[in-house]
C-alpha cells in the first residue's frame, strides 16, 4: 500500500492507495470518527455496483448507514440537486459528530464534499473515488463545488476530506473511455511538474502496458497534485498551475453544454490548443505540442475542436479565474516546467486558435 501524506496543519490527512482497499475502509474510516451515523452519496450508475457493498463494510464497522444515489452525470452538480442532498441528510437526522463518505466520480464527490462543508456549517467527509479523474484530481486538495447556469464550480469552498481512499480494482468498472477521460489530468500532472510521469506516458502501447503502470501513474499524480496544494491551499498563487488546459477546456464543455465532450476530454483540447500556440509564441520549446499531442491521441484523446475561437471566448469569461480585465494562463516552458501568465481578456484570441 502507498501512503501519501497531505501536510496542511490542523486540515492534514492521508491518501491510501490500494488494490482491494474497498473492503477495508470501514474500519480505516471507524479508526477516524466517532461518528454514529454515516451518509455515502453516490450516482445511480456507482450505486448498482458498489452500493451493497458500501453499507456492508460500513455496518460491519459500527456505522449506522444511509446511500443516497443522485443522478450520474455533469447536469445533476446544481442546487437543485444539492437542496435534494440537504433534505436526505435532514431525514436521515444527522448530527454534527456523524460524517459522510462520497462514493463516487467527480460529481458526487464535489456535491457531496460541498454538502459536507455546508450542512451544519460542516460535518466530516471521506472520500472514495471511483474513476481515475477522481482519484487523480477532484479527491485530493479539498475544493467542492457546485455548477451554477452560468458557470461551472462557481459556488464552493475549500474543505479538506478526513481521509481519501484509492482502490484501483475500482476502475474496472469503468468504460474504457472515462478511464482515459481521467489519465488527461494524469498527462497535465507529467505537463507541468513531473516529466518522469509523461515519459511513462510516451512509453506506453497497449492497454495491456496502461494496465501494468495504473497505480504507478496514481501515485505519481496523487504526489505531484499534493505537492502543489501544500505550497497554495487556497488556489492564490502557485496552484493555478493545476488550471494547465482547463481554462480552453471548462469553455469548450460549457460551450457543449457538457453534454458531448467529457471533462478530461476538454482539457486535452485545451492543453493542445493553448501549446500550439505558445510554442509558436516562442513561450514554449519547440516540438513540445508534437510530444504532448502524440501522448494523447495514444489515449484517444482529442485536441483539436470545430468551433471558432471567437465562440469560445465568451465561455471564458465566465471562468472563475478571470479576475476584472485579466485572467491567469498556465503554460508549459518544456514538458515537466510550467508557469502562469497573467494577461488581458482582450489577448486571449492570440493564444486560442482553433482552425
Amino acid at each position: 500500500m502507498a501512503t501519501v501524506k497531505v501536510n496542511l496543519g490542523k486540515d492534514s490527512y492521508e491518501i491510501e492507495i490500494e488494490r482491494g482497499l474497498l473492503d477495508r475502509v470501514g474500519e480505516k474510516i471507524r479508526s477516524l470518527t466517532k461518528a454514529e451515523k454515516i451518509a455515502v452519496i453516490t450516482d445511480d450508475h456507482v450505486e448498482p455496483l458498489y452500493g451493497e457493498r458500501i453499507r456492508k463494510v460500513l455496518t460491519e464497522a459500527g456505522f449506522d448507514v444511509r446511500v443516497i444515489a443522485i443522478p450520474a452525470g455533469e447536469a445533476s452538480k446544481n442546487m437543485k440537486v444539492l437542496s435534494d442532498v440537504y433534505d436526505a441528510l435532514s431525514e436521515f437526522n444527522m448530527s454534527r459528530s456523524d460524517a459522510l463518505v462520497t462514493l463516487s466520480g467527480g460529481v458526487p464527490g464535489d456535491l457531496g464534499g460541498f454538502a459536507a462543508a455546508t450542512y451544519m456549517r460542516g460535518i466530516p467527509f471521506f472520500q472514495i473515488p471511483t474513476t481515475i479523474l477522481a482519484q487523480i484530481d477532484s479527491s485530493v486538495g479539498g475544493k467542492v463545488a457546485v455548477d451554477l447556469p452560468s458557470g461551472k464550480n462557481l459556488a464552493g469552498a475549500f474543505y479538506q476530506p478526513k481521509g481519501v481512499f484509492i482502490d484501483p480494482d475500482l476502475l474496472k468498472t469503468l468504460p474504457t473511455r472515462y478511464v482515459h477521460d481521467g489519465l488527461a489530468e494524469a498527462v497535465k500532472y507529467g505537463c507541468i511538474g513531473d516529466r518522469e510521469l509523461f515519459e511513462i506516458f510516451e512509453s506506453l502501447e497497449t492497454e495491456e502496458d496502461l494496465e501494468k503502470h495504473i497505480e504507478e501513474i496514481i501515485l505519481h499524480s496523487v504526489l505531484q497534485k499534493t505537492r502543489v496544494v501544500e505550497e497554495d491551499e487556497f488556489d492564490t498563487g502557485k496552484r493555478q498551475v493545476l488550471n494547465f488546459g482547463h481554462t480552453i477546456g471548462h469553455a469548450v464543455e460549457r460551450y457543449f453544454h457538457y453534454s458531448t465532450f467529457t471533462h478530461g476530454e476538454g482539457v486535452a483540447i485545451g492543453m493542445s490548443l493553448l501549446t500550439e500556440q505558445t510554442e509558436k509564441m516562442g513561450l514554449t520549446e519547440k516540438g513540445t505540442a508534437s510530444r504532448l499531442i502524440r501522448v494523447l491521441h495514444k489515449l484517444s484523446l482529442p485536441t483539436s475542436i470545430g468551433v471558432p475561437a471567437e465562440d469560445l471566448i465568451p465561455q471564458i469569461m465566465h471562468d472563475k479565474k478571470r479576475r476584472g480585465k485579466k485572467i491567469t494562463l498556465a503554460v508549459l516552458k518544456k514538458i515537466g516546467e510550467a508557469e502562469l501568465l497573467t494577461i488581458s481578456t482582450d489577448e486571449l484570441s492570440r493564444y486560442i486558435v482553433t482552425e
